[in-house]
């Protein structure tokens, strides 16, 4: 049986050990590869493209200036996202006021860029895009953010539930009820066009 001294010494050996795995330049180097992922949350989080920017960049200088505090043995963006989401709660504390505008021009978004297609079918899908992203958009973000982290980042409904620190169950509705809004109201729009 082990005792409670040396316990604590395999586990700081162990701490010590898996911090000393990663350097600074290769944390630099996954995080920077983890940028256009962080930048879509961040844009989820603050609906403004200017806010998730300043966001973004206020989450990288911490990240690299507390590299030390990340542990190697979970992935990189787990940390980041986590990073970002408690940064996001702070400004929102310090303003006191949700702001709810912007979403990014479908024109930049390169995930909805389609190779060999016909122009009539780009215009379709970009249109299609515009309205899906303007109807996240005006979601409550308590819905808006899960579904994202499900839909367009790939995550689990337990990574979600742990990045977002709500209980497992809680994503699944959330994702469910977004989804049915999201139905929703296209399927009403089209109605409207007739």
């Amino acid at each position: 049986m082990i005792d409670a001294k040396s316990r604590r010494s395999v586990i700081s050996s162990f701490l010590f050990d898996s911090q000393a795995q990663m350097s600074p330049d290769e944390f630099k180097s996954e995080m920077i590869g983890l940028l256009p992922r962080l930048r879509r949350f961040a844009l989820s989080l603050t609906r403004s493209g200017a806010d998730a920017d300043d966001l973004l960049q206020e989450a990288c200088a911490l990240a690299l200036q507390k590299w030390q505090q990340y542990d190697p043995a979970q992935p990189l963006d787990r940390w980041m996202f986590r990073v970002l989401r408690n940064l996001w709660i702070s400004e929102i504390r310090k303003r006191r006021v949700r702001q709810g505008a912007g979403v990014v021009p479908v024109e930049e978004a390169r995930e909805l860029a389609v190779s060999g297609a016909s122009v009539a079918d780009v215009a379709e899908t970009t249109l299609t895009a515009r309205q899906v992203q303007s109807r996240i958009a005006d979601m409550d973000p308590a819905l808006a953010q899960p579904l994202l982290l499900v839909c367009a980042e790939g995550y689990s409904y337990r990574e979600v539930s742990e990045l977002l620190d709500v209980p497992i169950g809680t994503v699944m509705s959330r994702i469910h009820r977004a989804r049915k809004l999201l139905i929703s109201s296209l399927s009403h729009q089209e109605v409207a066009e007739l």
